[in-house]
């Protein structure tokens, strides 16, 4: 029995919030208009995966995004699902009908910069002549833009002006080197690029002039690069940012009409995101306007709660879906905070003090930002104002039981909306629901109208053990297509290839009794000790609870001789050593938490775990290197925060090669 299967849910929704909640007015909606009852959120859910067309018809009238089109899902085959044909929309034009003159559409702050606000008057006069500098420039519909840019104002008007004109954007935050944002930019062929001078991080400016060169050089099809000079530094051939987005001859003062938005189809390219790259070139995963409006303003106003009068801040790098999703909150009318820097600088309570001297209301984080706090021994509440906080999201990995428990002693009895998806649908599958419990160490509940069930070997659902997250019915935010992968075989091989016409998104999941889901890791990176599978996410959870550990990494390999290693790497504070003493603490926690299979055939102190650039544990390459391989031909450096203890681990393959 786990952790959360002991105890009772830490947050219940109480009449006030069932009551008040925007998805309750949903469910109010759709009885009204479509005769569909639902007594409560799971059977909202299955009426949403039951009727896949009338669910997603729902959304768009329920947000009022113009005439009722005929057709909703023309096809519905995976992949290849035709969605609203005939439809022309535009992303931007749903951000303009937000506008309002009360409360501002960004606040900005850095580690060297106070709160600044960016009205929305601002923010779409901007859009409005950058969108007509751009078309000066040549940039036309289905044309790239790109970005290499901090989290900071002008990156969302960048794209708010790319998108407004039908062109694609796509970019990269400016803690990638030159080469790896090459590789994922320059596969677009991009005609404009729009760029800073730098930014800040750890309490140092980071100068990315000779960066942005190479860049330059790298990309042979630009008209034009635009550089905001943060730091007043200038390049030659460049644009100066207020150049391009002031019209000193015309009144700066907004209005609707000031944007002239390209109606484009439903399923017209809005931007390109990418994969990791750590184990070969990114691949560009390509998102339609349609789809990411509809699965946007689902996510974030239904199971986000977030209204107009919120503000909505994630931590965050342009690099990251989660900037994306962050940007959706301008959908709902709320204001969203741009900050560059680090979260933990000065101190390790800095995301909680930017929280409250922005008067955030949903705050997003990481599970390791949160376990950070604990073993540095932050009391948020304590030491900042965070009254106006009214819920936090987690997402990057597997949020353990302890953690959320942390939350709710040390912020107060507001809901851990941890969620899980992914870059794929620039979403989630899974997350919180404002009317359904939060029970510790699981997700609330499946999304509205994702499919959602765990798959054994056979393709059979499984509920209550651990299985494959399969979804079963498409989804409009699903990629559109890969760039550069015209006959779809990329796509299709990396989704549909175990279960033809069926998503599987490569985690290990369990659905629950009471209809929530724990998600145990990924699943080309389980541990399978004599055919008995178990999640790295729940060794994680007890070993990282330790407070000698600061994180941990577990790895099974399959040795030459048909045996099985399952070392665990620990990173220790600088001061503590790996003591037998500690060997046996952590060896009698996972017996006792968890069972005798999940202790390691050896445990080790590592020098540190490298990571994604979003903050994922490096489990599959690591493996593949302990296995023999060759670090250069397993992981790109370029993608990972650490690329220097690559050669560590590739010492310590001892007992994969003896």
């Amino acid at each position: 029995m786990t952790l959360s299967e002991q105890i009772a849910p830490q947050w219940v929704p109480d009449a006030e919030t069932l009551a008040g909640a925007r998805i309750t007015d949903f469910t109010r909606f759709v009885e009204e208009r479509y005769g569909v009852t639902a007594a409560d959120y799971h059977e909202l859910w299955r009426w949403s995966v039951r009727d896949i067309p009338g669910f997603w018809r729902a959304v768009w009238e329920y947000f009022e995004l113009g005439d009722t089109p005929a057709e909703v899902l023309a096809e519905s085959a995976m992949p290849g699902a035709e969605w609203f044909p005939g439809t022309r929309l535009n992303y931007v034009d749903r951000v303009v009908r937000q506008a309002r003159a009360d409360r501002p559409a960004i606040l900005a702050l850095g580690e060297d910069i106070p709160v600044r606000e960016v009205s929305w008057a601002e923010m779409l006069s901007r859009t409005a002549v950058l969108a007509r500098r751009l078309r000066a420039l040549g940039v036309g519909s289905g044309d790239r833009v790109v970005g290499y840019l901090p989290n900071i104002p002008e990156a969302v008007i960048a794209f708010l002006a790319t998108a407004s004109i039908g062109a694609i954007w796509s970019a990269c935050g400016q803690d990638y080197t030159a080469q790896a944002a090459l590789d994922r930019l320059g596969q677009l062929e991009p005609t404009v690029l729009i760029t800073a001078d730098g930014y800040r991080f750890g309490g140092r400016a980071h100068d990315k002039r000779d960066e942005i060169v190479a860049l330059r050089a790298g990309l042979p099809t630009l008209r034009g690069t635009i550089l905001l000079a943060r730091y007043g530094h200038t390049l030659d051939g460049t644009l100066d940012w207020d150049d391009a987005t002031e019209d000193l001859a015309a009144d700066l003062g907004w209005t609707p009409a000031g944007i002239a938005t390209t109606a484009v189809d439903f399923a017209h390219p809005l931007w390109v995101l990418y994969s990791s790259g750590t184990t070969g070139r990114p691949k560009g995963i390509v998102h339609g306007h349609g789809g990411v409006l509809l699965e946007h303003l689902k996510a974030i106003a239904l199971h986000s709660d977030i209204e107009p009068e919120d503000t909505f801040f994630w931590y965050t790098s342009p690099s990251w879906m989660m900037w994306n999703f962050q940007v959706a909150g301008l959908l709902a009318g709320a204001t969203i905070v741009c900050y560059d820097g680090s979260p933990a600088y000065p101190a390790p309570d800095a995301l909680w003090a930017m929280a409250a001297r922005t008067g955030t209301t949903v705050l997003g984080t990481s599970p390791g930002y949160v376990l950070a706090c604990e073993k540095a021994g932050v009391l948020p509440s304590r030491a900042h104002d965070l009254s106006r906080l009214r819920q936090i999201g987690i997402t990057g990995s597997a949020l353990p039981a302890t953690s959320s428990l942390w939350l709710r002693d040390h912020i107060g009895d507001i809901p851990v909306s941890a969620i899980s998806g992914g870059t794929d649908i620039v979403s989630a599958f899974i997350g919180g629901v404002p009317t359904v419990p939060v029970w510790p160490g699981e997700l609330s509940a499946p999304y509205l109208g994702v499919a959602l069930q765990a798959w054994d070997e056979s393709g059979d659902p499984v509920h209550g053990a651990v299985g494959e997250l399969v979804v079963t019915a498409p989804m409009p935010s699903m990629p559109l297509r890969f760039w550069n992968d015209p006959d779809g075989s990329r796509y299709r091989d990396a989704y549909f290839d175990t279960y033809p016409g069926v998503w599987r998104h490569g985690d290990w999941i369990t659905v629950n009794p009471h209809g929530s889901v724990t998600v145990h890791g990924r699943s080309d990176s389980t541990l399978n000790r004599n055919g008995i599978r178990m999640g790295s996410a729940e060794i994680y959870q007890v070993v990282e609870a330790l407070p000698e550990v600061l994180e941990a990494l577990v790895l099974g390999i399959e040795l030459p001789d048909g045996g099985y290693w399952m070392p665990l790497f620990v990173v220790l504070p600088e001061d503590r050593t790996l003591t037998d003493d500690l060997r046996l603490r952590i060896t009698s926690a996972l017996r006792t938490q968890l069972s005798p299979r999940h202790v390691p055939d050896e445990i080790q102190c590592a020098p540190g775990i490298p990571h994604t650039r979003t903050g994922k544990k490096l489990e599959v390459p690591l493996k593949r290197i302990l296995q023999g391989a060759d670090p250069a031909r397993v992981v790109d450096p370029s993608a990972i925060d650490a690329p220097e203890l690559l050669s560590w681990y590739a010492t310590h393959r001892s007992c994969t090669t003896s």
